[in-house]
């Protein structure tokens, strides 16, 4: 787990610039003069305006979400183990389980994951976004974020995009979900030795 933790800090470490530009790409309209033009321009005019830090914009909660995957995990692998607790797949193990329970798994496993950790991503989208005009909310860090998030906007405002965010990544978890148990499955059953 550690290992994880470790590898997690370490990616977010590496691609937060690439998301701080991205972010300010696709929330700075046409008409501002500070839009960026590309990936390129984004970290010469970060660094230039900002320096080093501001390459680094909204990293504090991006490192809460290395734990998405560990949410989803665990809440999978409880629900495959309730499963196979029930009926006949009690009896054989989880290569009884069918094709419908992995993906109700896969897809409950997901939106638990989503729900308990999508505050983060709207965090640090604020932290990261390029101020429109001088009347734009000022986000000074994480924690002013979440009490301006929370006293403007009321508990929902955490969950601001959720619903399209879940539609988004559901059919890619439900098929890499289905494809690997199928595919280990084969392989439990088919291993020589």
């Amino acid at each position: 787990m550690l290992a994880s933790a470790q590898a997690g800090a370490l990616t977010v470490l590496c691609t937060n610039p690439i998301w701080v530009v991205k972010t300010r790409i696709f929330t700075s309209s046409a008409n501002n003069p500070n839009a960026y033009r590309g990936l390129i321009d984004g970290l010469v005019k970060i660094t230039k305006l900002e320096g080093i830090s501001g390459l680094y914009k909204g990293l504090v909660p991006a490192l809460f979400g290395t734990s998405h995957g560990a949410f989803q995990f665990m809440a999978y692998e409880e629900l495959k183990r309730w499963k196979a607790t029930r009926g006949a797949a009690s009896q054989v193990g989880n290569d009884k389980l069918s094709t419908f329970d992995y993906i109700w798994m896969s897809t409950f496993s997901k939106v638990f994951a989503s729900v308990t950790t999508y505050p983060y991503q709207v965090v640090k989208t604020r932290l990261q976004r390029l101020p429109e005009s001088a009347l734009d909310v000022k986000y000074e860090g994480a924690t002013d974020t979440v009490k301006k998030i929370y006293r403007n906007e009321g508990l929902l405002g955490f969950y601001k995009g959720l619903g399209p965010s879940i539609i988004r990544v559901l059919p890619g978890t439900c098929i890499t979900f289905l494809v690997y148990e199928k595919v280990s499955g084969y392989f439990r059953k088919n291993a020589s030795g």
